[in-house]
C-alpha cells in the first residue's frame, strides 16, 4: 500500500484483535494518516513506512503460551513512541522485563479506572485523582512492570490497567481506547500520536485528493485505464478521482447484470454521461449473470461467480476499447486489511470480496486502486470534496453482488424483480419518515422461505420478506435500527400489498457481530 503522508504516519501492529480496525480510524480522526500491518510483518512494515509512531493491537492470545504473538524485535529497538493496548500492553512489559500472568479477577466489559499519577498520555485528558468510565476485555493482568514504566492508573482487576515511561515515551493500557465504551478513547489517543509523538495533523480529504491525483498521473502515465462501475459510491468516486487526474485516458464499463435496486442503472449512467460527461460504456450482461447463478445456492460461489465474470465483461469490453493497460476498481482498506489469527496465521474468512485479489495473468493489465487506503466514510467525504452529488454520495452501501446475496438460494430473475419491488418500498417509506440518513444500511432480503397466508379469503402460499437496518460508523459493527412498531407496519403492509409473492414480512434484530450486516 502507497503511503500518502509518508514520515507522519503511525503503524499499527494488529495481534489478531477484533477491533484493531477502529485503532486506525481514531487515529485518522486525530488528522495523522495510520496503516495496520500483521505483528509478524512489523519489522518489513516499520523499515518502509518509517512510523513517527507504534501501536500495538489487542489479542485473544495469551502472552504467556506457547507460540504467542510477539512484538518484532526491531520495533523494540527503534526509539519511536509505543502505545500497547491491551494484549499490547502485557506483551509490552513480557518482552522488555515486566511479568504477565492470569489474573484471578477477570474484567470484560465496562470498568472504571482510578488515576494514580499524572503522565504526558493523559495530559489534558485525565488528571490524578479522577475515576474514569473504560472498556476492558482481559483474563491475564501484569504482575510487574518492566524497568523505566511506573503505574498511572489501577482498576479493580488490573493493578497496571495504565503503566507510563514518559522519557522513552513508552506506554500501555489495559482497557480498550479505541471502543466507543471508553468515552475519552479517542482523545487519548490523538494525544497519543500528536503529543507524545509530536506529528502535526496533517490526513485530510484535500490532501489526499491531491497526493492521489498525483500518484494516479505517475501510476499510468500515457496508459489507458478501464474503471468497472458497479452502480455503488465506491467505484463511482474512484471513477471521478481517476477522471479528475488523468482525463479521457478513462473510459468507465458499468456492468449491469441484473442485480441493482430499482433504477440504479438510469442513475448511474446518467450522472456520468450527462453529468460529469465521463466516457463511459453500459453493457447489460443480465442475462449472462443470472444465466451463470441458476442453480447455484453457496453465498460464497455466488460471489465467486460474480466476481469472475465482472472480470470477462472487463477483459471483452478492454479488447473492444482497445489498448487498456489498467483496470481500476473502488476497493476499500477494509477489504484488503490482512486479518491475521493471534497464532500468525491467517484468520477465518468471513466473506470474499468480488473486487479483491487480482486479474488473470492473460489480461495483461495493472490495478488502479485509489481508495485503498480509505475506510467507508471516507469515501463519501472524498466524494463531497470531488463534488459528486450529496445524494449520490449518501446513499447506503450497496455490495458489488448486489441482489444475489439478498436472495437466499437460487438466484432468478423472477426473485429479482420481486425483491426490486420490495426493496423500493420500504427505502420509499424510510425518506418518506425522515430516516434514511439517521440509517448506515437498509434493505430487503428474500427469503428462501414459503409461508401460509390468507388474502381476499383465499389461502396465499408466498415467499418471507426479511427488513434490515442498521446504524454504524464504517460498517465494521453495527447495531438495529429501532423502528417503532406503526412504522414496520405500514411498510409490512405495503409489501404485501403490492408486491406479488411476498406474503410474510419479519424485521431482523440482529446486531454485528455475531451477525453480519448482508444475509450472505
Amino acid at each position: 500500500m502507497t503511503n500518502p503522508t509518508a514520515g507522519d504516519s503511525v503503524l499499527i501492529l494488529d495481534f489478531g484483535s477484533q477491533v484493531t480496525q477502529l485503532i486506525a480510524r481514531r487515529v485518522r480522526e486525530a488528522g495523522v494518516y495510520s496503516e495496520i500491518v500483521p505483528f509478524a510483518r512489523g519489522d518489513e512494515a516499520f523499515a518502509r513506512l518509517a512510523p513517527r509512531a507504534v501501536i500495538l493491537s489487542g489479542s485473544p492470545a495469551s502472552v504467556t503460551d506457547a507460540g504467542a504473538p510477539q512484538i518484532p524485535p526491531g520495533v523494540l529497538a527503534t526509539d519511536v513512541p509505543i502505545l500497547g493496548i491491551c494484549y499490547g500492553e502485557q506483551a509490552l512489559c513480557h518482552q522488555t522485563g515486566g511479568a504477565v500472568g492470569p489474573s484471578g479477577h477477570r474484567e470484560f466489559g465496562r470498568a472504571f479506572i482510578d488515576i494514580v499519577d499524572d503522565s504526558a498520555l493523559f495530559a489534558g485528558v485525565w488528571a490524578k485523582g479522577e475515576r474514569h468510565q473504560v472498556w476492558m476485555s482481559h483474563g491475564d493482568r501484569i504482575d510487574a512492570i518492566p524497568p523505566g514504566f511506573r503505574a498511572v492508573a489501577v482498576s479493580e482487576g488490573a493493578p497496571f490497567a495504565a503503566i507510563a515511561d514518559d522519557v522513552r515515551r513508552r506506554y500501555g493500557v489495559q482497557f480498550h481506547p479505541e471502543v466507543v465504551h471508553t468515552p475519552d478513547g479517542a482523545r487519548l489517543l490523538a494525544n497519543f500520536v500528536t503529543r507524545v509523538a509530536g506529528i502535526a495533523p496533517g490526513w485530510s480529504m484535500a490532501g489526499f485528493r491531491a497526493a492521489k491525483i498525483g500518484e494516479i498521473r505517475e501510476q499510468v502515465g500515457a496508459g489507458k485505464v478501464i474503471c468497472g462501475l458497479s452502480g455503488g459510491v465506491d467505484s463511482a468516486v474512484a471513477a471521478v478521482l481517476i477522471h479528475e487526474a488523468i482525463g479521457d485516458q478513462l473510459t468507465c464499463v458499468f456492468v449491469d447484470h441484473g442485480l441493482l435496486r430499482a433504477g440504479e442503472a438510469e442513475q448511474v449512467v446518467g450522472l456520468f454521461r450527462e453529468h460529469y460527461r465521463i466516457p463511459l460504456v453500459h453493457v447489460d450482461a443480465s442475462e449472462t449473470f443470472l444465466a451463470g447463478l441458476a442453480g447455484v445456492t453457496d453465498p460464497e460461489k455466488k460471489r465467486k461467480f460474480i466476481g469472475g465474470a465482472f472480470i470477462d465483461v472487463f477483459e471483452a469490453e478492454a479488447k473492444k476499447i482497445g489498448g487498456a493497460a489498467f483496470l481500476a476498481q473502488g476497493t476499500l482498506y477494509p477489504d484488503v486489511i490482512e486479518s491475521v489469527s493471534f497464532t500468525g496465521g491467517p484468520s477465518v474468512t468471513i466473506k470474499s470480496h468480488h473486487n479483491v485479489g487480482g486479474l488473470p495473468a492473460r489480461m495483461n493489465m495493472a490495478l488502479v486502486e485509489p481508495l485503498r487506503e480509505l475506510f467507508k466514510d471516507e469515501v463519501r467525504r472524498l466524494g463531497v470534496e470531488l463534488g459528486l452529488p450529496p445524494a449520490f454520495v449518501g446513499r447506503h452501501p450497496f455490495p458489488g453482488p448486489g441482489l444475489a446475496i439478498r436472495i437466499p438460494g437460487e438466484v432468478t430473475r423472477e426473485a429479482c424483480d420481486t425483491l426490486r419491488r420490495a426493496d423500493s418500498i420500504y427505502l420509499e417509506e424510510i425518506r418518506a419518515a425522515g430516516l434514511y440518513d439517521a440509517i448506515w444500511q437498509a434493505f430487503a432480503v428474500l427469503l428462501p422461505v414459503r409461508t401460509v397466508g390468507v388474502m381476499g379469503d383465499g389461502r396465499t402460499y408466498d415467499k418471507v420478506c426479511a427488513l434490515r437496518a442498521v446504524t454504524s460508523v464504517d460498517g465494521m459493527t453495527a447495531d438495529i435500527y429501532p423502528f417503532d412498531a406503526a412504522f414496520l407496519s405500514r411498510c409490512a403492509t405495503r409489501i404485501v400489498n403490492e408486491v406479488p409473492g411476498i406474503n410474510r414480512v419479519v424485521y431482523d434484530y440482529t446486531s454485528k457481530p455475531p451477525g453480519t450486516i448482508e444475509w450472505e
